[in-house]
């Protein structure tokens, strides 16, 4: 440890105290041995930085900053050089307003279309996510900034985040929900990472050894700091052991005493408490190095417009063109263009949560129409973003639609459809906008649907668009971006990162989300996304890296050698344009279950009109490996792969077969006792067969019927207090009441969510953990006897952070 004279000089209050936040968004700072605080903030697609006190969830507004297109919408770009440009970008704004770690980027994997958060998550398939997050984290840290992949790990569900357990086995751990982190770690050298809130086997992930100290430690060599999730410490002694450096929020000094009391017991070493201390002090130590040369970096530069270019270059390459009969677009300069819809006056560019921007300016196609179409015949809002019939709308979008040759119908999710802590409950646009779509196809059928939305969506309405180019998330310059695209200025490039289903039916995770009580059970296993719908021959609406262009390639002259691939791409059509090329893997006659293919590697290149370019995709140490829980080493399973490279996952333009010699010795599975994953129709994976493939009996996962501190608000319905009921109905009133406005209340749903322990730690001391056993044991039914412990550690809580305060003090 570079620092550990300073260390030795630390008392045990001092070490205790610097794991945990001072406030919402600062590390604890110590005057008498000059250890400064550093400042943490929000910002995986811009900075969230609080102008005011911080709340975590927005009550204080942000200061303005570059709202970027999500995750979600990056991802489509593939495009690393692009992913890299924006962090880079990210981490310039960092420096402009003093935040020393960027808590981003989001690369959990999109198990299930449902999850409320996947506007914020880049991919179903973690070498792309991982590919992209690398990119995100160098651009970060190039400035001297230390970004925040999260986060870690299976964390695929919004509902009851803070109280359920992600039952998964080690392959599947391995292969699908930590690979993405794994080359953010070693490509991107991320220095800090962010725990989840779940549990995983029945472990949480901030205290969970087998991810934080025998994956992300030894085998990953990471020798960053481990922060929290704001919340997300449980046992907090448990985390420092497990090598959590810092826990956030602010928890106050109940949770620094937790850790003296546990050196003084024996539960936690000084070495293991040393071990924490160390890593979050280099950091600290680093970045207030840093902080030095930031005035210099900061000197006549504006950065506003800049960056507001770059978030409409980001939309322009991330957007995704679906369909174009009879070659509909791009649409001619002299064309009359109505325009429809309420997105398009008030865009839809960002998710609801934590990642909430206050951008430097927005776009709106409506204000911009006029620019790219001289004949625009004018805008109508068309429908209700509540969700609303209103028959006048309607009408005057109907009116509009007969004078325009052409209509743009600028529709897709609402806020309430994807926020942080809440998961869909379908994947459907709102009727009423169906309804529209359906009416003005009647009256005029050259419709182009401009889609906004951050996750997967059914669309059985397709047949009544001509066009549809898909933006998901565009950022505050989406608009801009969209209408260049519309209009032929710029040609699109952006391809899939996830699948499209025809219906919800029909995803892998079906029957497993979300989590039934505690438990939430992988019982699909790697057969996520593409890896599924390949592999059974399931027919989508969209295959994943999908993505049409105004021009056409042609792939050719494939040549497989033992340390990769190349090929001739040449563009054949008449204007210049981009193409996602891909490479898949599979394994021909494999003994051990796998999906047919698996993307293992792409690459984006422009080409103009006729040129032609020699690509080459190497082989790295992912291409051929999978778990073996036999051996519990990475291994390759010999054999003839087949080496295939497409325009999408179910558009293979060139195969090849290469024979790779195999490490396999020991096999991990009998077939005969797992049909289900052999066929990879796990729709209706038994308890027996689920078991054999983890290895154990599925934890019990059942509520006890009796509150925990580690049962989640939203479980107070079934409370032995009439008070804990009482409670939980006005909360779901409130909760019920912002999704009537079509707004989500972001605090009402935190607490919702949240389980009892969490009101000791995301109080700032004001509430201890015994205050909060307090709490539960009056909403269990023992009233007095509740009250009685709550009244006496809200006055020993007094009492002890006075003494804790003047030790530090040194009074």
């Amino acid at each position: 440890m570079k620092y550990q004279a300073l260390i030795n000089q630390m008392t045990l209050e001092e070490k205790a105290a610097f794991l945990s936040g001072k406030n919402t968004w600062q590390t604890r700072d110590f005057s008498r041995l000059e250890i400064p605080s550093v400042f943490c903030s929000d910002g995986p697609h811009g900075l969230r930085k609080q102008a005011g006190a911080g709340d975590h969830l927005g009550l204080n507004a942000s200061l303005p900053a570059t709202c970027f297109p999500t995750a979600a919408t990056i991802a489509n770009s593939w495009d690393c050089y692009l992913g890299e440009e924006i962090g880079r970008a990210l981490g310039t704004e960092a420096v402009f307003q003093k935040v020393h770690i960027l808590l981003g980027p989001g690369l959990n994997i999109k198990r299930s279309p449902l999850c409320g958060r996947n506007f914020e998550y880049f991919s179903e398939d973690p070498y792309l996510s991982g590919k992209m997050a690398a990119a995100y984290v160098r651009g970060i840290q190039s400035e001297g900034v230390y970004a925040c992949p999260k986060h870690f790990a299976v964390n695929s569900q919004e509902l009851r985040r803070m109280a359920m357990n992600a039952v998964v086995d080690e392959r599947t751990l391995r292969e699908i929900y930590l690979t993405g982190f794994e080359i953010a770690i070693k490509e991107g050298q991320a220095k800090a990472i962010m725990s989840s809130y779940n549990e995983v086997n029945g472990v949480y992930a901030n205290e969970n050894k087998h991810l934080l100290q025998d994956i992300l430690r030894k085998d990953w060599k990471f020798d960053g700091i481990v922060i929290t999730d704001w919340g997300a410490s449980n046992d907090h002694a448990a985390g420092v052991a497990a090598g959590s450096n810092l826990e956030m929020p602010a928890p106050g000094f109940d949770s620094a005493r937790e850790i003296i009391s546990a050196v003084q017991t024996g539960k936690l070493s000084m070495k293991e408490l040393d071990c924490c201390v160390g890593p979050l002090l280099d950091a600290v130590m680093e970045l207030s190095e840093a902080e030095k040369t930031w005035e210099e970096k900061q000197a006549g530069k504006e950065l506003a417009d800049e960056h507001h270019v770059l978030a409409r270059k980001a939309s322009v390459e991330s957007t995704v063109l679906l369909k174009n009969e009879d070659y509909i677009l791009p649409l001619p300069r002299k064309c009359r263009v109505g325009i429809v819809g309420d997105f398009a006056g008030e865009p839809r560019y960002q998710g609801a949560g934590s990642s909430m921007v206050n951008p430097t300016k927005i776009e709106n196609i409506k204000d911009m129409a006029e620019t790219y179409f001289p004949d625009f015949t004018g805008y109508a809002k068309g429908y209700r973003r509540d969700g609303k019939k209103d028959n006048g709308l309607q009408s005057a979008a109907i009116t509009l639609a007969k004078c325009s040759d052409v209509i743009i119908y600028c529709f897709g999710l609402d806020e309430i459809s994807e926020s942080e802590g809440m998961d869909r409950e379908h994947m459907r646009i709102p009727d009423n906008q169906i309804e529209l779509l359906k009416e003005l196809k009647e009256v005029n059928p050259n419709i182009i649907g401009v889609l906004s939305a951050g996750s997967v969506i059914e669309m059985s309405w397709e047949m009544y668009c001509k066009g549809i180019l898909h933006g998901y998330l565009g950022g505050q310059a989406g608009a801009g971006a969209m209408l260049e695209l519309i209009s032929g200025e710029k040609n699109p490039s952006g391809k899939l990162a996830e699948t499209y289903p025809l219906c919800y039916k029909d995803t892998p995770a079906f029957q497993f989300f979300p989590s039934k009580e505690r438990n939430s059970e992988y019982r699909e296993s790697i057969f996520v996304g593409y890896r599924y719908y390949d592999t059974c021959r399931i027919q989508v609406q969209y295959p994943f890296g999908f993505g049409l262009s105004y021009t056409t390639f042609s792939y050719s002259e494939l040549a497989v050698k033992e340390n990769g691939v190349s090929f001739t791409l040449t563009n054949t059509g008449k204007k210049d344009g981009a193409e996602i090329a891909q490479l898949y893997v599979g394994l021909l006659e494999a003994e051990i279950f796998r999906p047919a293919k698996e993307l293992k590697g792409f690459t984006k290149v422009f080409l103009k009109t006729g040129e032609s370019r020699r690509v080459e995709l190497p082989f790295d140490d992912k291409t051929f490996r999978y778990w073996n829980v036999s051996t519990n080493d990475w291994e390759t399973e010999g054999g003839t792969y087949q080496i295939m490279i497409g325009a999408s996952s179910a558009d293979i333009r060139l195969s090849g077969i290469l024979e790779v010699t195999g490490t396999t010795e020991k096999q991990p599975y009998k077939k005969e006792e797992m049909p289900a994953y052999y066929s990879g129709q796990i729709q209706n994976v038994s308890k027996e067969e689920f078991e054999r493939l983890l290895g154990e009996e599925i934890p019990d996962g059942v509520w006890s019927g009796e509150l925990q501190l580690n049962d989640a608000v939203c479980q107070l319905y079934y409370a032995k207090s009439r008070i804990g009921r009482t409670i939980y109905k006005i909360l779901t009133h409130m909760k019920e009441k912002s999704e009537k406005k079509g707004r989500p209340n972001l605090n009402i749903l935190f607490i919702y969510n949240m389980p009892f322990r969490g009101i000791a730690k995301m109080t700032g001391g004001m509430v201890s953990m015994e205050m909060a056993d307090g709490l539960v044991t009056m909403v269990n039914g023992y009233f007095f006897k509740g009250l009685k412990k709550l009244i006496a550690g809200y006055f020993r809580n007094l009492r002890e952070n006075k003494k804790y305060r003047k030790k530090l003090e040194g009074e």
